[in-house]
């Protein structure tokens, strides 16, 4: 599989690379880093990172305009994304040839090359893969970018961390200098409202009959604490540890792009397949979905609960046996 990858590579003069919508530092980090490395390993190409919402991850480089593209004649490589409506560019039947690169249970196909790995931490696992098994080139700034990226998706290595992800995070220490505490002050300062805002969230949190923690935070609320959506959900991580609480979601209206954003997270009851229901989808245990009214919210928010009683019933079942 890496080998046909990098053959189709090798093939283009021109490439576009595309993630998911919401990025991520999973998801702009595999990008930025798969792009570098392929200028690196080819001058001569044209390769664009394509996409919205990339301001608060500026430090892992700057987005592409995705103008004066022949579609036909050029390659699109999309990381992160499981799903054909999740991909976060205007074009995709259009390119002469895609290739996906992706760690989620799989959704659909919708590229020729559909390199899939659901046991990888993260994107970026994958990518530092394809560039330890084939003739793409790498620097200390590509590294970077992958071990950030790994080091989000994995929450410092609290979850989906193997032996193969140390041992390639041990391979890269031994041969790049990292300074470690600068990349987790890049990927983890933030500014002072959203430490305020995170106080609300804990004062304000709700908990259901059966341990889903929730907060809905409306246009005006964020506003108030001059945060965005985006930041406002990717809240949802700081709440791994609190002991009535089987599954979590930051549930956050964006009224720019009409939508409301709901990040989830869970210890046990899977989540994914009722993420799947509201416009979303992702891990097991990290996911995320898109409504337009809370209404449906609420009716996610329910059926998260559902879930969370038939684990319950299952756990306690367990223990009888």
């Amino acid at each position: 599989m890496f080998k046909l990858i990098y053959k189709a590579i090798k093939k283009y003069d021109t490439i576009v690379i595309a993630r998911h919508v919401g990025v991520d530092p999973d998801a702009m980090a595999s990008q930025m880093a798969l792009k570098e490395a392929i200028l690196l390993t080819w001058p001569k190409k044209r390769v664009l990172a394509v996409g919205t919402g990339g301001s608060k991850f500026s430090y892992l480089g700057s987005l592409d305009k995705l103008e004066d593209v022949s579609f036909s004649e050029s390659l699109l490589i999309v990381v992160d994304t499981p799903d054909k409506r999740r991909v976060d560019s205007p074009v995709i039947d259009e390119f002469a040839y895609k290739i996906k690169i992706d760690h989620h249970p799989f959704v659909e196909n919708f590229c020729d090359i559909e390199f899939i790995d659901d046991q990888k931490s993260s994107a970026c696992q994958l990518v530092l893969e394809l560039l330890y098994r084939t003739k793409l080139k790498r620097n200390q700034s590509v590294i970077e970018k992958l071990f950030i990226g790994l080091v989000s998706d994995t929450n410092r290595f609290l979850f989906n961390s193997d032996s193969v992800v140390f041992s390639l995070v041990s391979k890269i220490l031994s041969e790049y200098p990292l300074d470690i505490p600068h990349l987790y002050q890049q990927l983890y300062m933030r500014p002072l409202n959203e430490v305020r805002l995170q106080g609300y969230i804990e004062q304000n949190m709700k908990i259901t009959d059966h341990g889903v923690g929730y907060v809905s935070l409306t246009a005006d609320i964020i506003s108030k604490f001059s945060a965005d959506a985006g930041s406002a959900g990717n809240m949802v991580n700081n709440f791994n540890y609190i002991d009535e609480v089987l599954v979590w979601a930051m549930i956050s209206e964006d009224k720019k792009n009409e939508i409301i954003k709901i990040n989830i997270r869970s210890r046990g009851p899977v989540i994914n397949t009722i993420a799947e229901k509201y416009h979303g989808g992702g891990h097991k245990f990290a996911s995320g979905a898109r409504v337009t009214t809370m209404e449906e919210a609420e009716l996610l928010i329910h059926d998260l609960d559902r879930a969370c009683k038939k684990y319950i019933e299952e756990m306690e079942g367990g223990k009888e046996k």
